[in-house]
Parts: C-alpha cells; sequence; structure tokens
C-alpha cells in the first residue's frame, strides 16, 4: 500500500520536488478517493504536480482546459448528430417500411419512439474528457485546468461528477467511472470557487517555494547548475518577488533562467548577466528597469 513517504520520494523521482503539504495531500487524495483542489498564483508547479503524478504511478493523463464559456458539450459529452444522421440516411429504407405498418401517423410516432434508443447509444455519444475519464479502462488522472477560468454554471456541471463520480445522461441514464479517477482541480485565483466545488474536494495551496526548495527545485532539473549559481539565483529572485512587479516571476521563470544560465555557462550573477537575460523573469517593459536597478543594487 503507498506511504505518505513513498508519494514524496515517487514524486522526487520524477523531476517534482514536494513538501510535506503536497505529498500528504495528494496521498490522502488517493486513499480516500477524494478530488484536489489546487490553488496559488501562475507557475508554481500545480499543473507540473498532476503532470508528474501520472508518469510516476502510470495513470493515463486526461487533460480538461477550462475557459470562459465552456460548457457540457466540451468538457462531459456529446451527441454525434452527424453521425446519427447518416444512419438515418442509409436506413431510410428501413425506416419506410417499418412506418408503413402503422395504422396512421399517432401510431407511426409511437412506433419511431420506441426505437429512438437506437439512435442515442453509446455508439453515437463522444466521449469529453471527464467521460473519457469515467471509461478509462484503467484508472487515470483527471486534470480540470484553470477551473476558475469557467463560470459558476460549469461549476454546478461538475458537482456530480466529482462528489458520486458518475455522470448523468438523460437518453442513457447514469453512467458510473469504471475506476474512480484522480482528480485534480487547479486554480490561478483570479476568481472566487463556489464553497459547493471546495466542499467536494480536498484543499491545497502551492505557493513560491522556501529558499532552500526552490535551490533543490532547481538543481533536479539542471543539475549542471552549481550549487552558488542556483542558490545565488533563487535568492535574486525573491527579492525580485518583493517589487509588486506586474507579473512576479514563478518557479516556472525560475527554470527558464537557470536554463539560459545554464547554456550561458554562467558562474555567478552580475548585474550585466541580469541585464543580458532578464527577459526570462521580467515580462512586461516597465518591470525590466526595475529588475536591472535592483541588480545593479545588490549584485555589485
Amino acid at each position: 500500500m503507498i506511504t505518505e513517504q513513498q508519494v514524496k520520494s515517487d514524486l522526487k523521482r520524477g523531476g517534482y520536488i514536494a513538501d510535506e503539504a503536497i505529498a500528504t495531500a495528494v496521498f490522502l487524495a488517493l486513499r480516500m478517493e477524494k478530488p484536489i483542489l489546487i490553488e496559488g498564483p501562475p507557475g508554481v508547479g500545480k499543473t507540473g504536480l498532476a503532470k508528474t503524478l501520472s508518469e510516476v504511478m502510470g495513470f493515463p493523463l486526461v487533460r480538461l482546459q477550462c475557459y470562459e464559456g465552456i460548457d457540457e458539450g466540451k468538457a462531459l459529452y456529446d451527441w454525434e448528430y452527424g453521425k446519427q444522421l447518416l444512419y438515418t440516411q442509409l436506413l431510410r429504407t428501413q425506416l419506410d417500411s417499418y412506418l408503413s405498418m402503422a395504422a396512421d401517423l399517432r401510431a407511426a410516432v409511437d412506433r419511431l419512439s420506441a426505437e429512438e434508443s437506437l439512435f442515442f447509444s453509446q455508439n453515437f455519444l463522444v466521449q469529453r474528457p471527464i467521460l473519457r475519464s469515467f471509461l478509462s479502462e484503467k484508472r487515470s488522472l483527471l486534470l480540470i485546468d484553470e477551473i476558475d477560468r469557467s463560470g459558476d454554471e460549469f461549476e454546478a456541471l461538475l458537482l456530480e461528477c466529482l462528489s458520486e463520480f458518475q455522470l448523468s445522461i438523460p437518453e442513457l441514464g447514469v453512467i458510473a467511472a469504471r475506476h474512480k479517477p484522480l482528480a485534480i482541480l487547479t486554480s490561478n485565483g483570479t476568481r472566487m470557487i463556489s464553497d459547493a466545488l471546495r466542499r467536494r474536494c480536498l484543499y491545497l495551496y502551492i505557493g513560491y517555494p522556501e529558499l532552500d526548495r526552490e535551490v533543490a527545485i532547481v538543481r533536479a532539473r539542471f543539475p549542471e547548475l552549481c550549487e552558488g549559481l542556483a542558490r545565488q539565483m533563487v535568492e535574486f529572485l525573491r527579492k525580485v518577488r518583493e517589487l509588486n512587479l506586474r507579473k512576479p516571476p514563478s518557479v516556472s521563470e525560475a527554470l527558464d533562467w537557470a536554463h539560459i544560465l545554464s547554456i550561458l555557462h554562467a558562474r555567478q550573477l552580475t548585474p550585466e548577466l541580469v541585464a543580458n537575460t532578464v527577459g526570462a523573469i521580467a515580462k512586461h517593459q516597465a518591470d525590466l528597469k526595475r529588475v536591472t536597478d535592483l541588480a545593479a543594487q545588490v549584485l555589485r
């Protein structure tokens, strides 16, 4: 049986350096078969956690990218109307013969209604990500990414799915998951997620990592980067995050910057090196000067 420490070591094996809170949340979600709602600023590793878990645990990754206006036809299921129409055309002769035996129009409608299940069966059902995850032959990881980009109506559609791991389709009835997926929902906090959805999930907040953990994250991805430079760049990034920039550099930007420094075979940060590579960590024109000015102050 999987343990909390095994989760942590498996994630590390996959290149994801997790702290105790992350490892515990994943362990509990696996044991309790409950979804996890992960909130935090962009780029701190929420989606990366789901991808790494999929790899190290052998769960097929089923990803649903949320956006404004997403509905059940894109997230849950849809009907393949073109295929239904094609089958109707191909079976026209048989339908004409079948309906010709009806005594009147009402009887013909009754006969046709009795057979409508033929055209609303799983043969014509389009599996969108959530239904595809439920019908997977093995346990999957269902990633509902950036749920805060969707609306309240879409959240309501998820309530049954995430509490009962089943889906009600009017034409077919209730379809239960073959294997309950490990469901991970991520949010960048651009809007408040409803209490009804929160109640169905375990909650995890991932913020910017502590200094030592962020150094470990950088070294795990780019071991060729010397310990001294990795620590120096992380310490500098922590000061940059205090500048109240329009887009503070996240762990994602830290890894991009570490990649650049490794390509340049850098040994230590200098104001000139920061000025030449600042586009990796500052994403707005107004922020560029503030970061280079900070480098001139603290790296001389």
